[in-house]
C-alpha cells in the first residue's frame, strides 16, 4: 500500500512537562519505523519549569501559545507542514510503527482514528477502562488515547473548541464520528496514571464520570470546568 507522498506532524500540548517530555520525545523518535514524520511539535502554554528547554534539546519545534490544551493544539495545527495531524498527550507512549499503523490507516480512507489505551498500572478499575477502548463508541473515547487526522478534515471541521478548557478532545471527538470514519486502531497507547495515583483511584474516575454525565445532560464547557476545578484540581 503506497503512502509515500503522505506526512505526519506530532502536535505535542504542554505545561510543566519536564518530568516525563524527553522520555517521551525519544520514545517517538525509538519507535518510528518509517520516513514519514516532518516534525515533532511541543506547543508550550506558558511552562515555568525546563520544558522549553528539554523539548529543544531532544529536537523538537517549539511553538508558543496561549494556556488552554484546546487552543495550544489548535496553534499547532496551524503551524504543522505535514498532511496528517496527530495530536499526543506529553504523558503517552504509541506503539512501536505508530506513525507506519497511521499511514495505512489513512490510506484505507479512514480519515481519523486514535489507539486503544492501557494505563501504566496492574489496577484493577483501570484495566476495565483500558479494556473499554478497543470499542468503537463516542462513550470510550478520550483524548489519552491519541488522535490522527487528516489536517483538511480537521480545518473543515473547525479543530478543537477553544471554549472548552476541560474536555476539548472528546467534544471534538463526538463532532467527528458524526461526520468523518472513525478507526479505532487495534495497538495500544499507553498513558501515565500519575493524576490517579496523586489524587486517588475513586476520586478521580468518580468525578470524570461525573463530567461525562454532565456533558450528556447539557452542561456548557464553563459548568464543566468549573466542576473539574472543585473536584480534581483541589
Amino acid at each position: 500500500m503506497k503512502y509515500n507522498n503522505r506526512k505526519i506532524s506530532i502536535v505535542i500540548p504542554v505545561l510543566n512537562e519536564e518530568k516525563c517530555l524527553a522520555q517521551v520525545l525519544r520514545h517517538l523518535k525509538s519507535n518510528t519505523t518509517t520516513s514519514q514524520v516532518l516534525e515533532i511539535m511541543c506547543i508550550d502554554g506558558g511552562s515555568s519549569d525546563r520544558t522549553v528547554e528539554i523539548a529543544k534539546q531532544e529536537g523538537a519545534t517549539v511553538i508558543f501559545s496561549q494556556r488552554g490544551r484546546a487552543k495550544q493544539m489548535n496553534r499547532g495545527a496551524q503551524e504543522a507542514k505535514g498532511d496528517i495531524l496527530y495530536f499526543l498527550h506529553a504523558d503517552t507512549y504509541p506503539p512501536k510503527g505508530f506513525d507506519h499503523l497511521i499511514l495505512k490507516a489513512v490510506a484505507e480512507e479512514n480519515q481519523a482514528g486514535c489507539f486503544r489505551m492501557k494505563f501504566d498500572s496492574k489496577h484493577p478499575m483501570l484495566r476495565f477502562f483500558g479494556w473499554l477502548t478497543r470499542i468503537n463508541h463516542t462513550l470510550c473515547r478520550g483524548g489519552d488515547q491519541s488522535l490522527f487526522i487528516e489536517k483538511s478534515v480537521f480545518e473543515n471541521t473547525k479543530g478543537f473548541n477553544e471554549k472548552y478548557f476541560i474536555y476539548e478532545d472528546t467534544e471534538f471527538i463526538q463532532r467527528l464520528y458524526a461526520e468523518t470514519k472513525f478507526k479505532v486502531l487495534p495497538n495500544y497507547v499507553v498513558t501515565s496514571a500519575r493524576k490517579y495515583r496523586d489524587k486517588g483511584w475513586f476520586k478521580v474516575q468518580f468525578h470524570f464520570g461525573m463530567i461525562h454525565l454532565k456533558n450528556y445532560l447539557g452542561a456548557g464547557p464553563e459548568e464543566l470546568y468549573r466542576y473539574y476545578q472543585k473536584n480534581i484540581l483541589t
